[in-house]
């Protein structure tokens, strides 16, 4: 089963820490290990993973994102939102993260992030999570 994970955004541009969302996911599904695979089923948003204790990490992801690929830059697209379409496909729609009994297998320092670059919006993230025999 499919299950649809609410994520609130606040602001244009930022990255949340969803790992926690991710782990209850898993812990409620009853499988002892496997893995579980998270998909944003938006084309201005994205998911990664990356470190998730210094904040300043995420800051200084967005910083150069929006230095490489700034907001306005003569884009074609008539929405106005060009550079997050461009942003979350950089940064891809899919992660998949192995677990065992119940616990997310993650480095120490890392977590997994929704990335925002066209909000504040109601998003939403998709988590199946499959027990390996």
């Amino acid at each position: 089963m499919i299950q649809e994970l609410p994520v609130r955004t606040g602001q244009r541009e930022e990255i949340l820490d969803v790992t926690d969302l991710v782990q209850r996911a898993v812990s409620a599904s009853g499988h002892l290990a496997g893995i579980v695979y998270c998909f944003v089923p938006h084309t201005t948003a994205g998911i990664t993973i990356n470190e998730n204790a210094d904040p300043d990490v995420k800051r200084d992801i967005l910083y150069k994102l929006g230095k490489e690929i700034p907001r306005e830059d003569g884009y074609r697209h008539a929405e106005g939102n060009s550079d997050a379409h461009i942003k979350a496909s950089l940064l891809g729609f899919s992660q998949q993260v192995f677990f065992e009994n119940k616990r997310l297998v993650l480095g120490q320092w890392q977590g997994i992030q929704f990335c925002e670059f066209d909000g504040p919006r109601n998003r939403r993230l998709l988590v199946k999570v499959v027990a390996l025999a």
